[in-house]
């Protein structure tokens, strides 16, 4: 249960959480477990129920999140999600919004970042921090998140405190968009990674050895990554469940690579690779299978 002398300690924000997917839920309930007074709101009620449960407040809309929250988080699937939820009918931009501020863990096109933040102002004056995050599902259980943000100093350094209770990192990249634009960076690693480390699993699995003891082998040398070490084992050994993240999520994020790479004249020949293969394995698995399912491509017929 909640630390009602935290949540109550004068000076703490009300805070709202919008979205309580794979990343949402742990996330929210990390602040709940920090002592904070959250409300939160999700499409399905299903997902909301659980966390009542632990002591969040329910919101009927997202309006009613933002009315009864100083700082309000946000994880949604993409940006026409993110749209939705602020200017659909009981948005948040329905709601008063001067002094509040919306923070956007989603992973959306930079461009499409700036132009909410300048509707969300124009509309009610709240402000805005594009706050994409790294470390999928696992991170965010365990609070290790890294989180590379867009906006003004001030309003990061206020929400830096909560922020902090579900990450490990929380860097201020530069002015609104520029939290999208390392995410996009981050995302052409972690993808193209995910593509090598399949290929170099399967490598070892055709040629005989044992492939289970790579992430030990290679412990230490130039080759070692978090990467290497969390999806090798979870490759090799079939483990989709709960998922990283999906392919969808994946391929969504290389395919806005590709965008800003075409409009800043920046060569990508290794992430558009991974695109592509990223999207051959959405045709083969679904686009909510896990993204790691990805070394299933190379699957020896015999």
């Amino acid at each position: 249960m909640a630390d009602a002398s935290r949540t109550n300690s004068p000076g703490a924000a009300r805070l709202g959480y919008l979205g309580l997917g794979l990343m949402g839920t742990p996330m929210a309930r990390r602040l709940l477990k920090a002592g904070y007074h959250v409300t939160v709101w999700n499409r399905s009620e299903g997902k909301v129920a659980p966390l009542v449960e632990a002591g969040a407040r329910r919101a009927a809309t997202p309006r009613d999140l933002l009315v009864n929250s100083d700082i309000a988080f946000m994880c949604v699937t993409d940006a026409t999600a993110v749209e939705e939820v602020i200017f659909g009918p009981e948005g948040l931009a329905a709601s008063p919004g001067a002094g509040k501020l919306v923070v956007d863990f989603s992973s959306i096109h930079p461009d499409a970042a700036r132009q909410l933040a300048k509707r969300l102002k124009d509309a009610n004056g709240a402000g805005w921090i594009d706050a994409p995050v790294s470390g999928g599902t696992k991170g965010a259980e365990e609070g290790s998140l890294a989180i590379m943000a867009g906006g003004e100093a001030d309003d990061i350094e206020r929400v830096r405190p909560y922020v902090l209770a579900m990450a490990r990192r929380l860097t201020h990249m530069g002015p609104s968009g520029a939290g999208q634009t390392t995410k996009l960076c981050n995302q052409v690693i972690v993808g193209c990674a995910m593509a090598v480390l399949a290929e170099a699993s399967r490598l070892a699995v055709n040629a005989g050895i044992d492939a289970n003891r790579l992430p030990e082998a290679l412990a230490g040398g130039f080759a070692d990554s978090i990467p290497l070490q969390l999806f090798v084992p979870r490759m090799l050994q079939g483990i989709h469940s709960p998922p990283l993240g999906h392919i969808a999520t994946m391929l969504k994020d290389l395919d806005t690579v590709a965008d800003v790479a075409q409009a800043t004249s920046t060569p990508v020949p290794m992430a558009s690779l991974a695109g592509q293969l990223f999207r051959l394995a959405k045709a083969a698995h679904g686009a909510e299978a896990d993204a790691l399912e990805i070394y299933k491509l190379s699957a020896a017929k015999r």
